[in-house]
């Protein structure tokens, strides 16, 4: 009773890679394919453009967790500041179940303290200022705003604690799922907690890791060509079921969710109909990729609770009513964050970009 399902996401994207780069920018990608190459022209992911827009003083503006999403190995397009910039990249962070307290490289060691991480920065902005050819150059002004920007994560007290998942009880660590998607989970509630305005969370970063290792539940992925009843009910549901249902009454009972949107998607759907594909090993049942028609699911900062936005035939496999886009989803995220989604943002060389052409989803709050 806590969110809402839209059932009419549509799309003409069925590639992985691509899909994954509209669904984390909004827009369609001008290569359709499973892997198109990560380029310095691409748009911008939505943590990206937030930072660009943004005036500071957070602890971060935008994190991705459990990241870079693969396909199946490879690191999608999408997620990354592209003609932004790499100074607006969001900051990633991988495995946190992993770590022992702190995650690695947001901890000063005891041979660099504060003080001397300081001296070292000042030292390197004042040879850079006497370099006065240096301190224009674009590339070099990006990796200056990116030593800042890693400074002022290393020398904060509340990044260390936000990162932290051994400060949570151990009773809400096992609630969570003590998995890689699960902890990311939970440290997506701390970082809501301490402000971050935008976390993206990749559930089981590969999307076909099973091929690669069968028996490691932590990289089974949700491209369920093959062996859908055993992947689905044994090992992707049971796991996402805890982990979300989790975050979802954390975030309700410590009053976090009416202020905060979560947005639970992915690329696209699978097909209605459950078939044999021979390529994949086994050749088990599976469903393959449906853009055509899919669902999402949206809570927080002001949605409906317990509700139904769009609907499909039968079947499952078209939309009976008006459709919706990933760049209807990302104006919605726009607009709850405070922000014009038919606004601009200016790229390195100060030309405007519009945020999106899409529209925010008015029937998630109203009607």
């Amino acid at each position: 009773d806590r969110f809402t399902v839209v059932r009419s996401m549509s799309h003409e994207d069925l590639d992985h890679g691509s899909a994954v780069y509209l669904a984390l920018t909004g827009h369609y990608h001008a290569r359709r394919s499973g892997n198109p190459p990560i380029a310095p022209n691409d748009a911008p992911t939505y943590g990206a453009i937030l930072r660009r827009l943004s005036k500071g003083g957070r602890l971060a503006d935008a994190v991705h967790l459990n990241a870079p999403a693969l396909v199946p190995f490879i690191p999608s397009p999408g997620q990354y500041a592209g003609l932004l910039g790499r100074a607006y990249e969001p900051l990633v962070v991988g495995n946190v179940a992993e770590s022992a307290g702190a995650i690695p490289g947001l901890a000063l060691t005891d041979d660099v303290p504060t003080v001397r991480m300081s001296s070292r920065l000042s030292l390197k902005e004042s040879l850079d200022h006497s370099l006065e050819t240096l301190s224009k150059n674009e590339r070099a002004i990006d990796i200056n705003r990116l030593y800042g920007q890693a400074y002022q994560m290393l020398s904060s007290p509340q990044a260390r604690d936000a990162f932290n998942l051994d400060a949570e009880p151990a009773r809400i660590r096992d609630r969570y799922g003590r998995h890689r998607s699960g902890q990311a989970l939970l440290m997506a509630r701390r970082l809501v907690e301490a402000g971050v305005p935008y976390i993206n969370v990749t559930w089981n970063h590969s999307n076909r890791g099973q091929d690669k290792d069968p028996q490691d539940t932590d990289v089974c992925g949700w491209d369920t060509h093959n062996d859908i009843f055993d992947v689905m009910q044994n090992q992707l549901l049971p796991r996402f079921d805890e982990s979300f249902s989790a975050l979802m009454e954390d975030l309700d009972q410590r009053g976090l969710l009416e202020q905060t949107l979560v947005v639970c998607m992915g690329e696209f759907g699978r097909a209605p109909r459950i078939a044999l594909e021979k390529k994949f090993a086994g050749a088990t049942p599976g469903r393959k990729h449906w853009a055509t028609v899919y669902s999402i699911v949206v809570a927080g900062a002001g949605v409906k609770r317990g509700s139904i936005v769009g609907s499909s035939d039968r079947l499952g496999g078209e939309p009976t009513s008006e459709r919706y886009g990933p760049w209807d989803v990302s104006a919605t995220m726009f607009s709850a964050l405070g922000i014009d989604p038919h606004g601009t943002y200016a790229d390195a060389f100060g030309r405007p970009f519009v945020i999106t052409e899409g529209r925010p989803i008015a029937a998630l709050y109203h009607g």
